[in-house]
């Protein structure tokens, strides 16, 4: 009977990233005894990463964020724009709000922090060579919590103007002489503001204005 049985997929090529040659050497055996994943190559810093890359066009690429010669977001930048498919994990200590955002604007796909298991690490990996986004739980929690913030409130010019005046005292009449404008247009601009602020009137306007910053060096009414 003829032979059925299906060849193996060919192994993920994977090259790693770190100017810490311990590092390196700690990242590749724990992916070594892996049987789906080859580590294919290593370098010591962003510009070799992407010199590499380019001419062993790897699946994946495992690459830190501080490096010397060329970042960790310069060279995932330079690789996603490169003719290469390589999709790129970050590997790194760092999961602060700027560090995270800077790298997945530069192409990363996904962002992992290295107290990750060698379990969690090649599943990773995995996940990054099918183009799905893999990130760190700590990662997910700090992109969740930042998206769940309420967006900052913005006043116009004309706005902060008629709110400057409110907490100086004045009426809306007064208001309308300061400023050059009608006393019904000073109501929509309180209206507005109202709005923005999530407030019904002007005591609460200004008091909220001076806590998130809108206004400055004024007393409290």
């Amino acid at each position: 009977m003829p032979d059925s049985a299906q060849p193996a997929p060919e192994p993920i090529r994977v090259v790693v990233v770190d100017d810490h040659t311990v590092m390196r050497a700690g990242v590749i055996s724990l992916l070594a005894p892996v049987p789906d994943i080859e580590v294919v190559g290593e370098a010591g810093d962003g510009r070799e990463a992407v010199d590499l890359i380019a001419r062993l066009t790897p699946d994946v690429a495992l690459v830190d964020l501080r490096m010397p010669v060329m970042d960790g977001v310069a060279a995932t930048a330079a690789i996603a724009a490169g003719p290469a498919p390589t999709r790129v994990l970050i590997l790194t200590t760092y999961d602060t709000d700027v560090e995270i955002e800077r790298a997945v604007e530069a192409g990363a796909i996904g962002y992992l922090l290295k107290d990750t298991t060698a379990d969690q690490l090649a599943e990773a990996v995995r996940s990054a060579a099918r183009g799905e986004t893999v990130l760190a739980p700590r990662v997910a929690e700090r992109l969740v919590a930042r998206m769940r913030r309420p967006a900052p409130v913005v006043l116009t010019a004309r706005e902060q103007d008629v709110l400057t005046a409110v907490a100086d005292g004045l009426s809306n009449a007064e208001i309308g002489r300061r400023l050059v404008i009608a006393e019904a247009t000073v109501k929509t601009h309180l209206l507005r503001v109202f709005a923005k602020l999530d407030v019904s009137d002007r005591t609460h306007a200004v008091v909220v204005a001076l806590d998130q910053g809108l206004l400055t060096d004024r007393r409290r009414p």
